[in-house]
This record gives structure tokens, C-alpha cells and sequence, in this order.
């Protein structure tokens, strides 16, 4: 099998298999962000994940406002994609290959096409996964289509994911700087790091370790930048201490070196504030940009933090 990322565009039809719920909300919003990004029509099969896969396009600056009102980003409804998992297989390969000819003649670049299909997994009876995943190369064949089928290992036992990734040639990854399931970071470029998840007692020395590290490679390198940037943007929970360890890093930088939280969420924002972030000289903090378009604190009734465009879940 080959392994490629969620941006080869020769990957027309991929699985995936994230270690946690935030590498794949990360790469579920990569994979349609590019759709948006190249003028393609993006449908997203929701099986109750929409909120999460919404506010995490959200946090990567990705407009999903006026994709979601004019049809170029479309939500299936978890009724509706549990239910296009109980039709006989012909029936669903016509209604992708319908799908595809549809966007094209919408005036799109083509179709790109994943979601959240783990109801599919748990039947007695009826088609498999195996059985609608074995026609897609099929009718994907000439068409300008893509399908990235993600098989995570929190609503997947290993016997199906290992099952499925025998039926695909092509798999795709997403490292990871640490990933303990709670907390994710990676790299996105040199000097620029990002957290998703909540950090806590569990955790919190890893990101002590990354800051130290950052400023000790930044001091030893000519050409490094003087500002280090932690991009916050999906960070929903840091705890007192973390917050508190964060403010004294940035208080131990030296003059000419400035420690970067960008995109911090408002609770985030609230623990560093209460613990002297506005006071710490090498601190620089920005907020989030969903702040104001309505963005709602984790925790808010109905989603996990960002505001969900009026019809998202029924389109």
C-alpha cells in the first residue's frame, strides 16, 4: 500500500486511520478544505460529527458560510447517511456516480466526498462496508471525483480497519509532534507549532518541554525568526497550571525573543488573563477568529465550540 497525505491529488480514493478524535477532525477539515479551496463540491456524510468537523474548518480560517448557503458544502444529516448505508450497492455506486456528473455539471471541478460511516460497521445484516467500498474505484474511474474513507480506531475494531485497508491502495498519514488522544500538536512550519485538544496534568510537561526546546533551537539557529507561534486556534481546555506555565516561559524569553499564542479560544483566554498574561512583556496573545463571527466557548449547548451556520445539518 502506498501512504500519501490528505493533499496528493492523485489520491482519488484513500483510506485513513487516526489514533484520536483530533487527527481526524484535522484531517477530515484538510481534506475538505481543499475541495472548497479548488472550486470542487464537498459533501461530508455526518453520523452526529458534523459540529466537530465544522468548528475545526472554523478554526483553520476556512469560510464555510457561503459554501454551506450556496451548495458548494453539503452536511448529510446522520438519518440520511445511515440510511444510504442500508441500499443495495448498485443503487448506492449510481448514486455516487450521480453525485460526481451532478457537481460537474453544477459548474464544479469535480466531487470530494468523506464523512463519518462507523453505523455501517455494527449491522447484522445487509451490505458490508467492504461491499459499497469495492465499487468505488469503479465508478470513480474517468470521473473527477475523490473519496477518502476514514476508519478511525475510536468507532472501529482493528479486525474491520485492518479488513478495509486491505481493499485500498493508497493510505493516508498525518504526523504528529505528540499525540496522547486528549492533546495533539504538530508542526506547521519551523518555529510554528500547533495544539489541538486540552491540556492538563497529564500532559502539561510536554508543552513546557516544546516551548524551551523552540526557544533553545531559535537561539542556536542565525536565520530563526524572534517570534515562536503556538497556534491555539484548537485548543479548548487549558488548565490553571498550564496557563500559569505558559506566562512564566514567555517571562523567562529574552528581550529580543517573544513567545506567539495565536487564535486562543475564550476560555483559553480567560485562564491565561488570570494569570498575568497581559502583564508578561514577551507575551503576545490574539484571539481566536470565530470570537467574532459568534463563536461559542467549548461547552455551549448543542455544539463543541463553534457556531454552526442556520442549516448545516440538514442540507
Amino acid at each position: 500500500m502506498r501512504t500519501t497525505t490528505v493533499d496528493d491529488p492523485s489520491a482519488v480514493h484513500a483510506c485513513a486511520v487516526p489514533g484520536s478524535d483530533e487527527q481526524l477532525w484535522e484531517m477530515t477539515a484538510r481534506f475538505l478544505g481543499i475541495g472548497l479551496t479548488t472550486g470542487e463540491q464537498v459533501v461530508y456524510l455526518s453520523d452526529g460529527t458534523a459540529d466537530a468537523v465544522l468548528e475545526r474548518l472554523v478554526d483553520d480560517r476556512v469560510p464555510v458560510d457561503r459554501p454551506l448557503a450556496d451548495g458548494q458544502l453539503t452536511i448529510v444529516d446522520p438519518e440520511t447517511t445511515r440510511a444510504s448505508m442500508r441500499v443495495p450497492v448498485r443503487d448506492a455506486a449510481g448514486a455516487l456516480a450521480a453525485m460526481v456528473d451532478g457537481a460537474v455539471d453544477a459548474g464544479y471541478t469535480g466531487l470530494r466526498l468523506t464523512g463519518q460511516l462507523s453505523s455501517g460497521a455494527h449491522r447484522s445484516a445487509g451490505p458490508s462496508l467492504a461491499d459499497y467500498d469495492g465499487v468505488i474505484d469503479t465508478v470513480l474511474a474517468g470521473r473527477p471525483g475523490r473519496v477518502l474513507c476514514f476508519y478511525d480506531r475510536h468507532r472501529f475494531t482493528d479486525g474491520v480497519i485492518e479488513r478495509m485497508r486491505a481493499l485500498h491502495h493508497v493510505e493516508a498519514e498525518a504526523t504528529a509532534l505528540y499525540d496522547d488522544g486528549l492533546l495533539r500538536v504538530t508542526r506547521l512550519a519551523p518555529f510554528r507549532i500547533r495544539l489541538a485538544g486540552e491540556v492538563d496534568h497529564s500532559n502539561r510537561p510536554v508543552i513546557a518541554r516544546m516551548v524551551a526546546t523552540a526557544l533553545d533551537d531559535a537561539l542556536r539557529t542565525d536565520s530563526a525568526p524572534t517570534a515562536l507561534e503556538f497556534d491555539l486556534s484548537s485548543l479548548r481546555f487549558l488548565d490553571i497550571a498550564g496557563a500559569v506555565g505558559l506566562v512564566h516561559a514567555a517571562e523567562e524569553f529574552p528581550e529580543a525573543h517573544r513567545l506567539v499564542l495565536n487564535g486562543v479560544r475564550p476560555g483559553v483566554l480567560r485562564a491565561l488573563d488570570r494569570c498575568g498574561a497581559p502583564f508578561a512583556a514577551q507575551l503576545d496573545v490574539s484571539a481566536h477568529p470565530g470570537v467574532s463571527q459568534g463563536f461559542r466557548c467549548p461547552g455551549a449547548t448543542g455544539t463543541r465550540g463553534a457556531r454552526i451556520p442556520p442549516g448545516a445539518r440538514a442540507r
